[in-house]
């Protein structure tokens, strides 16, 4: 038996959840990750640019440590979802970047700290007194849901669907297979709503 190491069993979901969302982007136009696609506009540029900010804030601040860059849009006067989506003059490549760096900076207070490191949140208030495995968690936790509306957002805009790169976690089937069994779906939802 291998010795069990928490922190690398963490860290490997955290970056499986960032690898997974960072997927989404491949071979998409600027436009196609730019673009919002729900009422509420997720967009899928946008989901990298909120990730990359909120690493940033708990893996930094909130137990002392460096955030590298200032970012305006999450600044105490920036607009409501400022962090949600990106202007024309905030490239995809900057944002991957911070991303990336969010990501690094997130490791390095990982490796540094012990799991039970106190921190502080102070925009949650009375429950703010956290240690760093709680934040973990919530970072894997916050990663992979949006990694999961990503999916869908990418599904949407060119029917690509999966968990990633060689593994799309999704039955075999052909395009006939998948409208057959949305169809089937789509019945039993009409079916359902109209008993008898």
């Amino acid at each position: 038996m291998t010795d069990f190491d928490p922190k690398a069993d963490l860290r490997r979901y955290l970056q499986d959840a960032r690898e997974a969302l960072l997927w989404k982007l491949d071979g998409l136009s600027e436009y196609d990750i730019r673009r919002p696609l729900t009422p509420t506009g997720t967009n899928l540029l946008g989901i990298v640019k909120h990730l990359a900010s909120v690493e940033l804030e708990y893996f930094g601040p909130v137990f002392g440590r460096p955030t590298g860059p200032q970012l305006p849009w999450i600044s105490a006067d920036a607009e409501p979802n400022a962090d949600m989506w990106a202007t024309p003059d905030e490239s995809r490549a900057e944002i991957v970047a911070l991303y990336e760096r969010s990501g690094q900076l997130a490791d390095e207070t990982i490796s540094a700290l012990p799991l039970d490191a106190p921190g502080r949140v102070p925009w949650w208030g009375d429950h703010g007194a956290v240690t760093l495995h709680r934040i973990v968690v919530h970072m894997i936790a916050e990663s992979q849901r949006h990694a999961g509306q990503a999916d869908i957002v990418r599904e949407l805009i060119d029917g690509e669907a999966g968990l990633m790169p060689g593994n799309g976690n999704l039955p075999d089937g052909d395009a006939a297979w998948w409208r057959d069994y949305r169809d089937r779906v789509e019945e039993a939802a009409r079916s359902a709503a109209s008993p008898g």
